[in-house]
Order: C-alpha cells, then structure tokens, then sequence
C-alpha cells in the first residue's frame, strides 16, 4: 500500500478539500443559531421611565470690547472711557456664569491700549479672554 500512482492503478490521489461536510457542520450551526438567538432575548417587559441626558448648562454671555485706530473703546458697541470700562467689568465678574470677554482691536492701536483693557479685565477678576481677528485673505 503507497500513496504514490501506481502503474496500472485507476485510483487517483484526491489532492482537493471536500467541502460538503464543512458546509453540513455550517448548515447545522447556522439553525442552532437561528433557533437560540430568540430564547436569549425573551426578557420580562418593563416600561422604564424616560430621561433626557443632556445637561441644563445655560451658555454665558459674550462681552464685546473694541478698541479703534484712534484708541476710543467700546463696551458692546457703545463708547466707553477707562472707568466705566472697569466698573463694568467689575459688574461682568459677578455673574454666573462668568462672561467671556471678547477683545477685537484695530491692527493699528498701540498695544498700550490692548494692555489697559487687559490689565482691567485682570484686575475686575474676569477670566476668560479672547482675541478677535480677521482671517488673511
């Protein structure tokens, strides 16, 4: 008995995988899945209550100040001199949330300007600043 071809000998050496019981055991397992997956779900029917998971954070609101080329400033597009600047700053501070203070400044004020409002905005206890530019073109 050899596994080579012998002369004379019809039967070939089968070099290729039967897949019929491959595809059988498959077959079985597919309908034992079929059949096991709607037991597993069966659960007691309870009416859950429903919540909502977003939280009631209110948004604070933005202070605009702007600062022109001559260096006048301005609270929320109104003119404003140096002390109503920090009294209302001051007055920002209090509220909570605390405000965010958005700084736009003309490209040609001095930053002497820019420091004072700074300087206020550090000295009232606000935060949160930004600076506001114009993207380039």
């Amino acid at each position: 008995m050899s596994f080579g071809k012998l002369e004379g000998d019809d039967d070939d050496v089968m070099s290729q995988i039967n897949m019929t019981p491959l595809v059988d055991v498959m077959l079985v397992l597919l309908i034992i899945f079929i059949i096991t997956i709607p037991v597993m779900h069966q659960a007691v029917k309870i009416d859950l209550p429903h919540a909502t998971n977003r939280p009631n954070v209110s948004k604070p609101q933005s202070i605009n100040v702007s600062i022109d080329a001559q260096g006048k400033m301005y609270w929320n597009q109104h003119g404003v001199d140096e002390a109503t600047l920090d009294q209302r700053i001051s007055e920002a501070a209090q509220q909570q949330p605390q405000p965010a203070l958005h700084l736009r400044a003309d490209r040609d004020v001095r930053y002497e300007r820019v420091a004072i409002v700074i300087a206020a905005a550090q000295h009232g206890g606000l935060g949160k600043i930004g600076f506001i530019t114009e993207p380039k073109h």
